[in-house]
């Protein structure tokens, strides 16, 4: 697979992880320092192929996330012809007398949920590991919202039904100290890992803004950039789904070439458009924060953000709050693994300009 020497994190995590008796974990560290490839190698090792039910459970936030995961944990279980691994995401359907025989399970809250405690595709209780990736914007919210509270709430239902004896592994880019106390909660005397700086993620990445007077200037802006992109790939970000299929249309009809993936587009048709950027199909890609967490993108050398992400659910009298940690997951697709990266914010109002000043003044620049 092309891995050569670990990474500072897989020297820490991986002798921790693998052997007997299982210990848990949480891990922080940036982008790109081979958490996947930890996990899911750790994940693998604890599988017993001649029993044919499942033992692993891998928990992302989102389809596209899952799917990333599920194809690294095939290619590095290649020579493992009796593991076998299932998808729970949207679209994937089983049939209801069924009982899951795969021993690695990656997917999406909801699914889980339904497929092991609605109906009883699988026995929770038999799972011998539980990753939970991208950790903190999966048990963030049910801290201050103790209810009903979509993947939130979802994930927390799934922790509680694990075993106690299953050996539990958090790892995200990003936790704040209230998230890390949360997670330190939730299982048994983990191990902490905390490699990431946010400095070091910003090292790499060269960051820049544009003052656009007016949306048009803002539009302007970006098919300047386009125009001069020839080598490598952009994403550009959107915080509305409205706003980025707006976008891509507008530019589509003045004849860019641009790609759009959002959460509301059918799974068939994301997983096809993450495939062809991937693959270098496509040089653009427009897109809202269903991407900004976790997926690797080997030839993205500029972020655009064509508009700053804020805070949801804030007290009234901070409406642009900045959220600081999406937009570090954001910028963080480009500059993977020590490479230089670019990213280009642009500022059309006075109030994204406050929230620039936000997120500059909490990252110290």
């Amino acid at each position: 697979m092309g891995f050569n020497a670990p990474t500072k994190l897989q020297k820490i995590a991986l002798p921790i992880l693998l052997p007997d008796p299982p210990q848990n974990m949480i891990a922080q560290s940036q982008s790109g320092t081979g958490k996947t490839a930890a996990f899911v190698l750790a994940m693998l090792s604890r599988v017993d192929p001649s029993l044919n039910y499942p033992q692993v459970l891998c928990l992302t936030p989102s389809y596209e996330l899952a799917i990333q995961i599920g194809n690294v944990a095939a290619k590095m279980s290649k020579e493992c012809n009796d593991i076998r691994i299932r998808f729970a995401v949207r679209g994937e359907k089983v049939e209801r007398t069924a009982r899951l025989t795969e021993q690695v399970i990656v997917g999406t809250p909801g699914k889980v949920v339904d497929w092991a405690m609605k109906y009883k595709f699988f026995d929770i209780n038999k799972i011998r590991v539980f990753v939970l990736d991208e950790a903190d914007t999966m048990i963030g919210s049910v801290m201050s919202r103790f209810y009903a509270q979509g993947q939130h709430y979802q994930t927390f239902c799934i922790i509680r039904e694990l075993p106690k004896e299953c050996q539990k592994m958090f790892f995200s880019t990003t936790y704040n100290d209230s998230v890390m106390d949360f997670a330190e909660a939730l299982i048994y005397n983990p191990v902490l890992i905390r490699l990431r700086r946010e400095e070091e993620v910003l090292d790499n990445i060269n960051q820049y803004y544009v003052i656009c007077s007016n949306p048009g200037e803002q539009y302007v802006a970006i098919s300047n950039i386009y125009r001069v992109v020839t080598i490598g790939q952009t994403i550009i970000f959107c915080c509305k789904r409205r706003t980025a299929s707006r976008l891509a249309e507008k530019m589509t009809k003045n004849r860019h070439t641009v790609a759009l993936l959002t959460g509301e587009l059918p799974v068939s048709q994301r997983l096809m458009t993450l495939n062809r950027f991937r693959e270098g199909k496509d040089r653009v890609l427009i897109t809202t924060d269903v991407l900004a967490r976790g997926i690797d993108f080997e030839g993205a050398n500029l972020v655009v953000n064509y508009e700053l992400p804020l805070e949801h659910n804030i007290d009234r009298n901070q409406k642009y709050q900045a959220d600081c940690e999406t937009y570090l997951h954001r910028i963080g697709r480009t500059g993977r693994l020590g490479k230089v990266g670019t990213a280009v914010n642009l500022i059309h109002s006075p109030q994204a300009f406050k929230t620039l000043r936000q997120i500059k003044e909490h990252f110290g620049e």
